[in-house]
């Protein structure tokens, strides 16, 4: 046993001196600090070293204490549901809570808030290394920046002139790194001491075939202690996307160190709720970003063909063009009987280009008739909102592309494809989409399915159906982005304020219920003038007060400062976001509750009934 390792009955005996205990049963060892403000065991895979504990040893007070030395937040550049987000954290901290979650809308600032209280951990609280984890390259890409970007709210100098951040690309991590940035698979080889595969960090784990014959393997990843990576090497891991990756193949990488696990996503799920030990230390919906214009809300444009309903019968006798997936090579083959091909064989083992051509067809029509009709340039030529085509195969996006241009008589720089395996370089692609008038669609697999912010996207095409609510949600992020009207105007310039986006499903992706994020829009229609006359006649329907919320939220855009101000006078001094929330929590039963709770509270208990709270929820409804 280690000098710096002791026995609980010896630590009681000796006092302070040695304050150091580890109880073992052989299987399960746990580790308490009684330098702790309430010293707790904690679980831990092995051995601190000690080397590590002669340090702890050296310094005053232990890193549990100092978190109680953290500051008040300067609130300067945050938003409301991200100063919540930081305080509850720290508090869950000062608790030593071992895990915590932060739920926050896709769009609504999840990586800035993790700066700022990553920030304030290694300035205020002597914290040696954070590892901010993801599970995607393109995801780890992100976070990169965004940390190079980060202007402390206290100091002129940028996060990376402050504290080094590593963004690990190999099996090495520098000594003298305070962030460090990984992706899961690459944290696992690290610790295995084995090369990755470059193709594990590129495909989204939900929806990628290697990491399905990983899962479907039912082998869990062991990992086994590494003298080169202690278990103390991270005192806090951040883990981005956390609804994801992290419970079937990839736990054990977090059980290894002994750190504090903060989660962040837009949709957690069971699972996530578990893993964190229900500690959800704030919640930040998709509708209280629309309603505080953090985000946009969304339309739905559905497209139905037969053959994407029912799928289609390959008759005997026809000739049928065979290609090679990897190769792409075609030859002609007469089929000798009929072959029957489902829904969801297309575009996989089946290819219909009628099909895509027909959906690109509707596509444009509906462009010009009803989704953005009012985009005609000085030429009089008609000028395609940004446009982002989920495909289902590398395959799948070339054939789109290139139907793309044809039916919208362009070239090649109108539509182009963000891929891995794309023969263009796809992060300048990506950054033409997002900041150059050219390309006006880009077509994807996985590649900017998440994590990828492009503010002045207006259309979001499924050609692919989503098989996890949590992805189809990531998917939609894309598209939730507030842009101020000038910038939208530097790459849209017949745009005007983007009030919302559009989701056009070819594939029924919306008609399973996917996610909570509801879209507003239940009376496409019915004249603003109409729903407020209907309210006023009172009429209470959830669809109808969605509807209005969605107008209203919308209309906070377009009014000027003068119309703001006649407006307080007649709504006694609600502005539209106020009004917007309180038509969308009227049916939202926690918010009944809490209404029909304050309206009894006077009411003995035992006179309580089921009727009278019933009563109370109505009465709360209305009012």
């Amino acid at each position: 046993m280690s000098p710096s390792v002791y026995s609980k009955s010896n630590f009681l005996q000796t006092g302070p001196n040695k304050p150091f205990v580890y109880e073992s049963t052989g299987v399960i060892t746990r580790f308490t600090d009684y330098k702790d403000p309430k010293p707790r065991g904690r679980n831990v895979f092995a051995f601190h070293r000690p080397e590590t504990m002669a340090q702890w040893l050296k310094k005053g007070k232990n890193l549990r204490t100092k978190l109680f030395d953290l500051p008040g937040l300067d609130q300067t550049g945050l938003r409301k549901a991200q100063i919540k987000a930081i305080n509850n954290l720290e508090y869950s901290f000062k608790k030593n809570r071992p895990k915590a979650l932060i739920q926050m809308a896709t769009g609504a600032g999840k990586t800035f808030t993790a700066a700022t209280f990553v920030y304030r951990l290694l300035k205020h609280a002597d914290v040696r290394r954070i590892l901010f984890l993801v599970d995607t390259k393109n995801l780890g890409e992100q976070a990169e920046q965004e940390f190079m970007t980060f202007l402390p709210g206290d100091d002129n100098r940028k996060f990376t002139e402050l504290y080094n951040v590593q963004r690990l690309t190999s099996g090495y991590i520098a000594s003298d790194s305070q962030v460090c940035i990984s992706t899961i698979q690459r944290m696992y080889s690290i610790l295995k001491g084995e090369n990755l595969d470059e193709t594990a960090e590129q495909d989204n784990p939900n929806e990628s075939t290697w990491m399905q014959k990983a899962v479907n393997k039912k082998q869990p990843m062991p990992v086994e202690y590494s003298s080169t990576v202690p278990i103390e090497l991270f005192d806090f891991i951040v883990i981005d996307e956390c609804h994801r990756s992290i419970y079937n193949l990839w736990k054990q990488v977090l059980d290894y160190f002994d750190a504090f696990l903060i989660g962040l996503t837009a949709t957690p799920d069971k699972r996530t709720f578990g893993f964190f030990n229900e500690n959800l230390v704030s919640e930040y919906s998709y509708e209280e970003s629309v309603t505080d214009g953090v985000n946009v809300s969304h339309d739905v444009y559905t497209i139905e063909t037969r053959i994407s309903k029912k799928g289609e019968i390959v008759k005997a006798g026809w000739y049928v063009d065979r290609r090679d997936k990897l190769t792409r090579k075609q030859r002609w083959q007469r089929e000798d009987k009929d072959t029957v091909y489902r829904k969801n064989d297309l575009d996989r083992s089946v290819v219909n280009t009628s099909q895509i051509r027909n959906v690109i067809k509707e596509y444009k029509r509906a462009l010009k008739k009803s989704l953005y009709p009012n985009r005609l340039d000085e030429n009089g030529d008609y000028e395609v909102p940004k446009t982002l085509v989920f495909a289902k195969t590398d395959s799948h996006a070339d054939d789109i592309i290139k139907i793309i241009r044809d039916e919208f008589d362009e070239g090649n720089q109108f539509c182009k494809k963000v891929t891995y395996k794309a023969t263009e370089d796809p992060k300048s692609v990506l950054n033409r989409f997002r900041n150059s008038y050219y390309p006006r669609i880009a077509v994807t697999v996985d590649m900017i399915a998440t994590g990828t912010d492009v503010k002045p996207l207006e259309v979001l095409l499924f050609m692919r159906d989503v098989k996890s609510c949590n992805y189809f949600e990531q998917m939609k992020g894309r598209g939730t982005r507030t842009i101020n009207k000038d910038s939208l105007q530097l790459v849209s310039r017949t745009a005007g304020e983007k009030t919302h986006f559009v989701i056009v499903d070819a594939v029924g992706v919306t008609k399973s219920r996917k996610t909570d994020s509801r879209p507003l829009e239940r009376k496409q229609g019915v004249a603003l003038k109409d729903l407020l006359g209907a309210v006023t006649m009172g009429v209470a329907e959830e669809d109808l007060f969605l509807s209005l919320a969605n107008r209203l939220i919308r209309l906070e855009n377009q009014i000027n400062e003068k119309q703001k101000e006649k407006l307080l006078e007649f709504s006694g001094g609600k502005n539209l976001k106020q009004i917007s929330r309180e038509l969308l929590s009227a049916f939202d039963p926690d918010e009944i509750k809490i209404g029909a709770k304050k309206l009894i509270k006077d009411i003995p208990e035992n006179k309580k009934t089921a009727k009278t709270i019933k009563k109370a929820e109505k009465k709360s409804r209305k009012s």
